[in-house]
């Protein structure tokens, strides 16, 4: 049972997320790092993970390219384990906001999502924040979640 609970606090919604194809990348290359913890940490709920079916073909085009050498069954199990765990949402509009046509994708997510957040370890790529979203690093992104805990 969570501490929050036993402490007769309410329990805060959840808040939701998209990562970038780069976090989900980094997070099956460096197993102890930020982005495996934000993956592990979406994955148990502690905050809601949105992706759509762009997002995840995205992920799984990058992770099955030939220079990052990911075993076949491990990418199949993480991305699944990724689709179990995150809400699929099917943006209806299309956005012509960052130079990039992926991550156009990553923000059309969001958007669709009311997603409070989209985390990327390239945030230079994207806006500081778009129409209520805020664009930050992997790192930002837990030190706000540890603060929920709190």
């Amino acid at each position: 049972m969570r501490s929050d609970v036993l402490a007769g606090k309410a329990a805060l919604p959840a808040v939701r997320a998209v990562l970038d194809t780069n976090v989900i990348v980094s997070a099956l290359l460096k197993d102890g790092g930020r982005e495996a913890l934000l993956v592990d940490l979406a994955q148990s709920g502690s905050f809601k993970l949105v992706v759509s079916e762009a997002l995840l073909e995205e992920y799984e085009e990058v992770l099955r390219r030939p220079g990052f050498g990911f075993n076949p069954t491990q990418i199949t199990g993480s991305l699944r384990a990724i689709r179990d765990s995150a809400t699929v949402v099917h943006p209806q509009k299309r956005l012509h906001v960052t130079r990039d046509p992926d991550d156009n994708k990553v923000l059309e997510c969001a958007l669709e999502a009311g997603a409070e957040y989209v985390v990327t370890g390239n945030t230079r790529d994207f806006p500081k924040e778009f129409q209520g979203t805020r664009i930050i690093p992997p790192r930002q992104f837990l030190i706000i979640l540890a603060a929920q805990l709190e």
